[in-house]
């Protein structure tokens, strides 16, 4: 059944790393189903953006704007290896903040 689930999930939790936009289409399209999957990744996606927009709102407005880029890249990176863990079936958490998302996030 988890297997089922996976697969019914994949696409949802794929495009939730996709922009903004793929976000709230994800979170409209999971709204009735609750697939636990997808859910999942939802969380890391939903932290990353927050992530995002923390860094270009704060960091790399009131401070150095070199410390702003390379947390851009890392962010970036930790979106790519969420992307690849939807991808590959699999539920890995975002290196360092994946489990503070699942616990910070955990009604979604």
């Amino acid at each position: 059944m988890e297997n089922y689930t996976t697969k019914e999930g994949k696409t949802i939790a794929l495009v939730s790393y996709f922009t903004i936009v793929g976000l709230i289409i994800s979170l409209i399209l999971n709204r009735d189903k609750k697939n636990y999957f997808a859910s999942f990744h939802i969380r890391q996606s939903i932290g990353l953006h927050v992530l995002y927009f923390a860094n270009k709102w704060i960091i790399f407005e009131y401070f150095n704007s070199n410390i702003g880029w390379g947390l851009r890249i890392l962010i970036l990176i930790l979106f790519v290896i969420g992307a690849i863990s939807a991808l590959q079936e699999e539920e890995k958490l975002v290196p360092v903040v994946g489990e503070k998302f699942q616990e910070w996030f955990k009604n979604i």
